[in-house]
């Protein structure tokens, strides 16, 4: 395999705790460093995200490039580092993440033989804490997060969606760059664009890299609550972009505040309420136990899990107002 010229592209903001790990990770790749250049492209940083980015810069100065962010939301950050680059491939990294020694190598290689426009790997979500770890797990099993092949060490093949993507450059000159009026699920929506001009996704399990996830539940709620949220904006600014799997947990919600309702009006509804609690709390306890090592941990998980699932389908409740109301026009990241 001939070495071709890939451009990195790293959006950052206060990654300070977790940026030394993914660069070192980064220079640890077997992918020749001639041929290849970094941006790191920081969404105007509070805590020591810079300094540290300027200190590797004056060691590898050829390699690595800071540009910076004023808008701060990731497709921002893409497009600043896309615009710059000269790469024939564009590779999107998380700083939240570390990657296997041959993970460039490894996009490169997937991308040159399927031919497909977009490939990426598995994500093993990790954590530094024992409560991390129990958090780690739930956001890796179907009962957590769904049919999403990538959390779940899917089987190699065409997908709908991957973490980050490693790009073929042309790609970007057909269907255009990453949608600025998305603070979150900017990739599922270029991934959608891809799929929709007639382009490939491709999942391999060559590619690995490992996340760090928020370990506590009211960072996964607080997440949640906003994926949720992002949900239903993205719905309504870029129609077929969200998979159904996306909008479950808000008919979930749904259910327990409609169900009650409707078994005031009419009684039978309660024994389908009764019977959606019972499936739910048969399913969560199944998950849990089999997650766990001990009562303590399947106690958390039993809770977590619904706390988590509730936030989710919460955050897609205020998403509904928020476009019924025109709110969402101001979330937005670029102007509508």
């Amino acid at each position: 395999m001939g070495c071709a010229f890939i451009s990195i592209i790293v959006p950052v903001y206060n990654e300070e705790l977790y940026l030394d790990a993914c660069v070192g990770s980064m220079l640890a790749q077997d992918y020749p460093k001639e041929s290849m250049e970094w941006f790191f492209v920081d969404g105007m940083s509070t805590d020591r995200t810079l300094e540290r980015l300027e200190a590797y810069q004056s060691r590898f100065p050829g390699l690595i490039h800071i540009l910076k962010n004023p808008d701060k939301t990731v497709p921002y950050a893409m497009n600043l580092g896309i615009r710059a680059s000269k790469g024939v491939y564009i590779i999107r990294l998380d700083a939240h993440a570390e990657y296997a020694e041959d993970y460039f190598t490894q996009c490169v290689r997937v991308l040159e033989e399927t031919g497909a426009d977009n490939v990426g790997g598995v994500m093993e979500t990790k954590a530094r804490t024992p409560r991390g770890e129990l958090i780690a797990r739930m956001l890796s099993c179907p009962f957590g997060v769904g049919n999403s092949q990538f959390r779940i060490n899917g089987k190699d093949g065409y997908v709908d969606t991957v973490p980050f993507g490693a790009f073929r450059r042309d790609i970007f000159d057909r269907i255009g760059l990453y949608d600025e009026r998305l603070s979150r699920n900017q990739d599922s929506e270029l991934n959608y664009r891809i799929i929709h001009s007639g382009g490939k996704i491709y999942l391999s399990n060559r590619i690995r890299l490992a996340y760090y996830c928020r370990e506590t539940v009211g960072g996964i709620m607080k997440m949640g609550l906003t994926n949720g949220r992002w949900n239903i904006i993205t719905s309504k600014l870029c129609p077929g972009s969200m998979r159904l799997r996306h909008f479950i947990p808000c008919l979930f919600v749904l259910s327990l505040i409609g169900l009650p309702i409707l078994t005031a009006l009419w009684r039978p509804v309660f024994w389908l309420f009764l019977l959606e609690l019972l499936a739910y709390a048969a399913l969560d306890l199944r998950f849990s136990a089999g997650l766990s090592q001990g009562l303590r941990e399947t106690a958390f998980l039993a809770g977590a899990f619904p706390c988590f699932h509730c936030a989710y389908g919460w955050g897609s409740l205020l998403g509904i107002l928020d476009v019924l109301s025109g709110k969402y026009r101001k979330m937005s990241g670029k102007k509508i």
